[in-house]
């Protein structure tokens, strides 16, 4: 079963110098029927004016995953990290038992396009940690790149939660294949362009719930689409 959320049925804010979408209730935007899926709980996609940002703030048990579509975002946090996140990278941030951190657009002049993911770890009270890793679009063309796991593998990011999370990027009529094992869900985010999965179409943000599905087939329908891919135990 394919459960497509619509992008403009997402929950919305603008002030100004931040214009984002929740796929799934977060802040002031609540709907009992979008709480998350799986350990899923967040995807926000944010689009954040020259020289903005979130200020320094607290998160406690959850998985941060950042993924920056255009421009640049500067993270500094508490343990000690400082980093510029750009189109290719893929941050994970482990709250754990409780990290401050801020995130500021690095540029003066461009905005910044990113997705910011959160996911409920397998096992509360970790301690914080941080990843950020750089992949090649070269490994995302017309391939599923696997870009955060629970084990690491395959130079992925690592995710305290029994997920494999893939990133891709497809040209027009370029496709793509995944089987789900048993007792496996996914969920689809489309970052940019356009795609079917499994005939049914999907354009940039949408996302979509699979359950009680073994395979799934993925084409692009634009000249480029980019999306995000969740394997995730049930």
């Amino acid at each position: 079963m394919i459960t497509i959320r619509p992008s403009s049925e997402r929950g919305a804010a603008n002030f100004g110098w931040l214009d984002t979408r929740h796929s799934f209730s977060f802040s002031n935007y609540y709907d009992p029927q979008h709480m998350g899926f799986g350990p899923l709980r967040v995807i926000n996609e944010d689009k954040i004016s020259p020289s903005q940002g979130f200020g320094t703030h607290g998160h406690r048990d959850m998985e941060i995953v950042t993924y920056v579509l255009e421009g640049s975002l500067e993270h500094k946090d508490s343990i000690g990290n400082g980093s510029i996140i750009r189109p290719g990278d893929v941050q994970r941030m482990s709250a754990g038992t409780g990290i401050m951190h801020s995130e500021f657009n690095a540029s003066a002049t461009d905005a910044v396009h990113l997705l910011q993911i959160w996911l409920l770890p397998a096992t509360n009270g970790i301690d914080p940690g941080y990843e950020q890793i750089y992949i090649d679009p070269a490994e995302k063309q017309g391939k599923l790149r696997l870009i955060g796991s629970q084990d690491g593998r395959d130079g992925s990011v690592t995710i305290h939660q029994n997920v494999s999370l893939y990133s891709s990027v497809l040209k027009a009529g370029d496709q793509v294949s995944h089987t789900l094992g048993e007792g496996r869900i996914a969920w689809l985010q489309v970052a940019k362009g356009a795609l079917t999965l499994n005939d049914q179409a999907l354009t940039a943000g949408d996302g979509a719930a699979i359950q009680d599905l073994d395979h799934l087939t993925l084409a692009s329908t634009a000249a480029e689409t980019e999306f995000l891919l969740f394997d995730m135990a049930a």
